[in-house]
């Protein structure tokens, strides 16, 4: 059974879990990591462009 998360939450997780990895492995290529978490999490197309320009942003 899957349960509903609130808005925005799996977005919250995603941000949680790139940034984790990168902790963990600094050299690991963030934009890949923005792609395997849109996949993880469940990401629709907004939350993913959301991801992706949140981490485009940082790396500004």
């Amino acid at each position: 059974m899957s349960t509903v998360l609130p808005e925005g939450q799996n977005l919250r997780k995603a941000v949680q879990w790139i940034s984790d990895t990168l902790l963990q492995n600094p050299d690991k290529n963030k934009m890949q990591l923005v792609n395997d978490a849109c996949l993880k999490f469940g990401l629709n197309p907004k939350e993913s462009n959301q991801l992706m320009q949140f981490y485009l942003e940082k790396n500004k």
